[in-house]
């Protein structure tokens, strides 16, 4: 009997060192930069200061993991909308939990 497990451990996603700054080159030149660029700074300023209280870089991690797939995934929203597809179904879960409060 071995006492390696069975199966790989899996590797946490960890982005090159240069990630953030070209993510944030890349918003800067999308059409939503008025919103997005304000939007990736507040997150990526929180996700920083809770890497200096907790010594993890999850937290940045995934900043950059959720506007990397912002990024992938707007030319298929713009199609979305751009189609006149109706979403007048949409649920709006925020505001369901505002209402019920």
């Amino acid at each position: 009997m071995s006492a390696q497990p069975d199966h790989a451990p899996v590797t946490p996603y960890a982005p090159a060192p240069g990630t953030p700054a070209e993510l944030l080159a890349q918003l800067r030149a999308d059409p939503r930069a008025d919103t997005w660029v304000p939007a990736f700074e507040r997150e990526w300023a929180a996700a920083l200061e809770e890497s200096r209280r907790t010594f993890s870089l999850a937290g940045l991690y995934e900043v950059v993991q959720d506007w990397q797939g912002r990024l992938a995934s707007a030319a298929a929203v713009d199609a979305f909308v751009a189609g006149g597809c109706d979403d007048s179904a949409f649920i709006d879960m925020a505001e369901l939990r505002r209402r019920r409060r």
